[in-house]
Parts: C-alpha cells; structure tokens; sequence
C-alpha cells in the first residue's frame, strides 16, 4: 500500500509533533599535552559492563555519552547536558572534551582499543581497525535517535487502511529511511563541521577546507563492496544478511549507514516485530555548543524528519539514493563558503517542511526554523562550517579546538555544585543527581517542583525526595521531626537533653506569658518549622514590643509557637545516616563585618556577590535578607542598616545559625570529638531517622559527652537536613554525602 499523501489526509489536529528522542555523543578525551589521552576510562564512572549513560566507544579515550529515552527534544539536550557535565567533572582535572569531530594531530599508536570486559566487543573493535584502521576510528559525531509518537502513529495507522500494524510501522519507517537518504545533504550544508583533518591524519593533505569529511566517502563508511538496497525492508536485511555471511561484514552493527532502521537486536526481527525508531548518523559536533548540538539543530531535524513523511516516496528509491549520495559527497567535499549546487532539489524539502508547519498549524518558532534554513543557504558563512572557517589557521583547527575544549571544561567546574540543566532544582537533589548518573544509577525526575526522583538499578528501584527522604524511613519519622513538640517529648522520654518551654496556641496566652519569661534569654519558633524560617532568639531578656514581635514572626509560620529556654552554647549541625554520624557543621548566623567605609546595607549587598551564595536552596550558601527579623535583630544591637561599623566589627543579623538564613558554614568534622557524634547518632535513633540532621549546642565541647552526662543540647531534630551545606561551605574541607547515600541505597553496585 502507499503512504504517499497520508498525512494530508490526516486531520490538521494529528499530535504530529509527538515523538520520543535520544541522543549519543561521542568525544575523545584530551590530555594536558593537548593529545589524545593515554589514561584509562575514570574508574570514578563505574562498571561499563552496566553504564546506562556514559561507555567508552571504539578507544579507551573515547566517550560515548548516551541520554534516555525523552519525550521531548528539549529533555533530550538537557540530559545531554548534564551527561556532559558530569563527564567533565569526572575525566581528570588535567584533561578535557575534543569540541570537534575530527582528533587532533595523532599516530595510530596513540589509540587504544576500548579495554572492555565482554570479549566480542573487544575482538569486534580488533576487526574494525583491522578493516578500517585505527586512524577512521578516531572521528567522533551525534546520533540522533527519533521514534514518532504512539498516539500519532495510531492515528496514521487508522487512516492508512493498512490491516497489519507492524506492516505499516515497517513501511512508515522504511519511507523516512528512503527520503533521509535522498535528502540528508541539506543536513550536510548546515550542520557539517569538519572542514580540515590534521597532518597525517590522511595520507594526502586536502587542499583546502571543506564541509564535512566526516559526511564524506572520505569519512567512516564501509568499503565500496557494501551494498544494500532500500527498496523493500525484505531486501534491506536480505542484502545485510548476505555480506555477513560472505565476511564482508562482521555484524549487523558494521553497515554504517547514515541511517539506521532500529529496535530490534537482529534486522530479519523487524519482519515480526516490526521497526520502532530511526538511528540518524550524519552529525558532526558543533564546536560552538559544549555539548555538541544544539536546541534549534534538533527541532530543526525532528521537522525535516517530518518533512520525510511529507514527501512522497521515490519509484525509483536505490537509483535516487546512489544519486543523491553523489550530491552528498559533493556538498560535504565543497569549501564551506559555497552555496549548495544548482541540482541540489532544494525547494523540495523546503516545501515539504512549510507544508508540515501550515497544515499543522505549528507555532512561529517551526516557522523561524524554516526562514533560517533559508538564510544559511544564501549565506553560506552562517552555517557552522562556514563559521569553523574564520577559525582554521594554516589548515588546523588544533589551536581553536584546545581554546574552546578548555573553555568548555572550566564551564563544566563553573558551580561544581549544580548540576548543569537542572540548576532549578534544589540543590541536594543536584548532588544526588550528579552522583547517580556518574556511578551508573538509572535516574528519572518524577516531579522536578517537588524534587521527586526515581532511581534503579536492574529490578531495584528507589525514590527519593530532596536527596534524604527514601523509602528508608518509615512515614511517620519526618513528621515527628517536624512538629518541635513531639520532638522534644519523645527525646525527653529517652533520656535526652532537651530545653524547657511551652508552647501556644493563641497570641493573647502567649503574651501572658511575658511576665514569667521577661528577665529570661528566650527562642520563640514556630511548632513546626524547617530551614530557620520564623525563629526568633534573645541571648538577653527581651522586651515586650520585641516579643510581640517575635510572636507575629512565629505565628505567621505554624498556628502554634513554642517558647523555649535560650541554652548559651556553640550551636552545631549533626548529619547522621543509617546509625552513624557522617559529617559535623559550625553554622555562624548571618553577619557582616565592619570596615569603617561601608554601612550595613552596603556590607550585606557586598557579601551577596559571592558566586556560592545564592536563593531557594539552588546554592551552598543563601542570600542574606534585610527583613524584618534582621532588623528586629540590628535594632537589639543598636544599628539601623545606614550605619557604618567600625572596622574589623562583627554585626549580627540573625541570632539563628540556619544556613538558609544567610548563615556561614564552617565544617568540624575531622575535630569534633567522637562522642558528640556518637551521642547525636543515638539521639537519631531516639526518632527511628535514617537520615537525620541533629542541632546540637555544647557550650564546651573539651568536655566528654555521654547520655548520662550530655553537656549539651539538641534543640532540633531535622527531617530535610540540606545535604549540600556539609559538601560546599564557607570554610573547612567539606563533607561528600550523597554518595555515601547513594551507596546505601545500592550497595550491589
């Protein structure tokens, strides 16, 4: 049956940009020497034998860098983007990302076959550099993954008349496969980006730039023997089938075309399973997006794709082809600054994709894809070849391909706290994030607001909230830490150091109260609170405007306040993870520090720029306020935000040490005493916590601790303990948790 016309056919309400796409990207790891890398794949990334996203690819120095299925090609390129963040922090600080498609200058000594552990792998790569050499293997590029969407292939199929859905998918995939291969030169002129290769990586040096050797006959493609006809799919496996078994082929996976029918292992499957997705092979990376495509590349691509099955089919589909693979040798081999050849069938394609975009009624941003493609094909110099080529000096990339490759690395170690994409989300989510893609940990955002993830491993699947909050934990832990009360009765109970107080649930019995706490230091918090929000401390006795104050402060946060004894003391966080303490935090309230020049005002806008300081958690360090409660506290110290501090004098802001107030953090780990921590650990127990952040204040902490004799006090149990301020601080080595977390959520790993 034909396809021809279908989607014309089709109602104008199709869900025609639904589809699902991934991505794999291929880089090579470049020494200090600005050579290939002669160390080993960073252990720091796991086990290859399972790594979902990051493997070697032909040489050990070779990353391929795999994203997930995405239903969107944004989410696509964001995964990608975190895949390259990550890569970059993980090879060796010394080394970095090739930005290009093709190496910089090499002998064949200088490529090591990936060392991996599956034998046929390692004997398959032996047989390419053999067949090919090493040289060809070296030359890295973007695979471009595109499966149409379920609900549009459904309805496709309910307007063809087909009788057998895998007969239609087959034909459906099969038509793309033709039409890329008649037009996949126009993707060559804009996206080509291999203009030169460096000395000796041929026998002969070309003589001038071109567009894309790597789109060439002189790129990575089979031998001229291998031959396989798109007429029918029968024929396409027939004749794959056909140079394996006469040894002109190895596998199925050496027909390198520029695209690949896919889903399943064997090619002669498609027959009863039919084909699910197309692999698209053409693209060089762009040198000028670190990583190594960008957002309008491929929705540029998804609408060509479209375009395809626009078009009608050829009858004449292997003539064609050869044909339009000759102007594809053609246009990759011109020099970058000319325009596409008179016979190249332009207007075709282009029609074709205005078609989509006014039957469809698609947005004006698919429009502006199309009035760009124009632009770039009557100026030439737009394209990224043409670009590259302000940048070859002497035919070589080498000294533009160092600059940006290193530009693009110390991007990657800009905010090494954040993980690139995802910088909206809270920061210990980034953390977890980061190390899971890293060790190998399959990884799904199930709600990126509530910073809700799923991670697996084979069938062991996790979900976690906020990076602590795993299954565990029983439900009711977080909700006993989180109401103050219960807290403190149930460590009471236990045998626990906890301060006196009482709590309220109206105003008008809290301000009774005053008369039997006036002369006392006091901390006025709401009954359930997280990150410091609505406290108020007074190390002196505090008057009666000011309390009332600190009543409006609390209750606007929880209708019940509690008003607890102030315990004088060093303040310390605690994190304690499965029975044991990890990782200990000095937290200074927030302040300035006076220079005699500047006022307050001044001196808190000073100390916001620091790059580690930022809002909602997105940073190890928060912005420092001038609300009410800062003023409320500047005013028991005698300051109003215009006056200037003498030098060298500190002014609080804050009497709360919480780091989500603008607090400091300085980590004691290695110098507090074990005892505190084992003291800290049992209190977390005391509560059934798995992941706990326990408040300690320890006037001394020279002096021993033990349950019978704390010479302490927990003044908080934390359910949401902010796992980054142990990991980036103010000042102290820090502490790496998320790990240790990840570590024991899969110890088979």
């Amino acid at each position: 049956m034909s396809l021809n016309g279908l989607l014309e056919k089709s109602p104008a309400t199709l869900p025609i940009l639904q589809a699902t796409f991934g991505l794999e990207r291929e880089s090579l790891r470049i020494g200090k020497d600005h050579r290939i890398a002669q160390t080993d794949h960073p252990a720091c990334l796991g086990s290859r034998s399972f790594h979902p996203y990051i493997q070697t690819d032909y040489s050990e120095a070779q990353l391929e860098l795999i994203t997930p299925i995405a239903h969107s090609t944004k989410e696509a390129l964001r995964f990608l983007g975190a895949l390259t963040d990550v890569a970059g922090r993980s090879i060796d600080k010394s080394e970095y990302l090739w930005p290009l498609s093709i190496p910089p200058k090499l002998c064949e000594t200088d490529i090591h076959i990936a060392k991996l552990e599956d034998d046929y792998e390692c004997y398959y790569r032996k047989h390419l550099a053999d067949v090919y050499g090493k040289t060809l293997q070296s030359m890295s590029g973007i695979h471009f993954n595109m499966e149409l969407g379920k609900d549009l292939v459904a309805s496709l199929f309910k307007e063809s008349g087909y009788q057998s859905i895998i007969d239609f998918k087959n034909d459906i995939h099969l038509k793309l496969a033709q039409n890329f291969l008649r037009f996949r030169w126009l993707l060559t002129y804009l996206y080509g980006a291999s203009p030169i290769a460096e000395e000796g990586f041929f026998s002969k040096t070309l003589a001038k730039p071109v567009r894309s050797i790597r789109n060439s006959h002189l790129g990575y493609v089979n031998h001229k023997d291998i031959q396989v006809s798109y007429e029918s799919l029968e024929k396409y496996i027939s004749d794959i089938e056909a140079h394996i078994a006469s040894g002109k082929l190895i596998a199925e996976k050496e027909f390198y075309s520029a695209v690949r029918l896919r889903g399943s292992k064997h090619v002669r499957d498609y027959l009863t399973n039919g084909v699910t997705y197309l692999e698209l092979r053409t693209f060089d990376l762009n040198p000028f997006d670190n990583r190594g495509i960008t957002q309008e590349t491929l929705d540029t691509v998804h609408l060509f794709v479209l375009a395809l099955l626009w078009l009608d089919s050829s009858s004449a589909i292997d003539q064609d082809i050869t044909e339009a693979s000759k102007l594809n040798d053609k246009i990759a081999l011109s020099h970058p600054l000319d325009k596409l050849p008179e016979d190249a069938p332009v207007e075709i394609i282009l029609l074709a994709m205005q078609g989509i975009v006014d039957y469809f009624e698609l947005s004006d941003y698919y429009q502006g894809l199309i009035d760009a493609i124009k632009n770039q094909i009557e100026h030439p110099e737009q394209t990224i070849a043409g670009r590259l080529l302000e940048e070859i000096d002497t035919l070589s990339l080498e000294s533009f391909g160092q600059k940006q490759g290193q530009a693009f690395h110390d991007y990657a170690w800009q905010a090494p706290y954040a993980l690139k994409g995802y910088e909206n989300m809270e920061l210990s989510t980034q953390l977890l994030m980061f190390d899971a893609i890293q060790k190998g940990v399959h990884l799904e955002v199930l709600d990126e607001n509530d910073q809700f993830i799923k991670l697996w491993h084979g069938e062991h699947v996790e979900y976690v909230k906020n990076a602590n909050m795993t299954g565990k934990d029983s439900y009711i832990t977080p909700l006993i830490m989180e109401n103050k009360v219960v807290t403190k009765k149930l460590l009471s109970k236990a045998g626990f150091p906890v301060p006196k107080g009482e709590e309220f649930a109206d105003k008008a019995a809290a301000l009774r109260y005053f008369s039997q706490i006036k002369d006392k230091a006091i901390v006025v918090k709401p009954k359930s609170t997280n990150f410091g929000l609505g406290i108020s401390i007074f190390k002196e006795s505090a008057d009666l405007t000011a309390y009332q104050k600190a009543l409006d402060i609390a209750f606007a946060e929880d209708d019940t306040v509690l008003i607890e004894e102030f315990i004088s003391g060093t303040e310390y966080r605690f994190f304690v993870l499965d029975g044991k303490c990890e990782a200990m935090l000095l937290r200074v309230p927030a302040n300035v520090v006076g220079d005699g020049k500047h006022t307050i005002a001044q001196l808190v806008e000073m100390k916001n720029q620091d790059p580690l300081r930022g809002r909602d958690h997105r940073s190890p360090l928060e912005i420092i306020d001038l609300g009410d409660v800062e003023k409320l506290m500047l005013q028991q110290q005698g300051y109003t935000p215009d006056d200037i501090p003498a030098d060298r004098v500190r002014v609080d802001l804050r009497r709360n040490s919480n780091i989500s107030t603008g607090g400091d953090s300085i980590d004691v780990t290695d110098i507090m005493p074990d005892d505190y921590k084992t003291l800290a650990a049992q209190m977390a127990r005391a509560v059934g916590a798995w992941v706990c952040g326990v408040d300690l204040i320890i006037p001394d902490k020279s002096l021993p601790a033990s349950k019978e004799e704390p010479n302490c006090a927990c003044i908080e149990l934390n359910f949401n303990p902010a796992i980054y301020l142990h990991t980036y601080c103010h000042e102290g080595p820090g502490q790496a948790l998320t790990p240790k977390i990840l570590a024991k959520l899969f110890p088979e790993l």
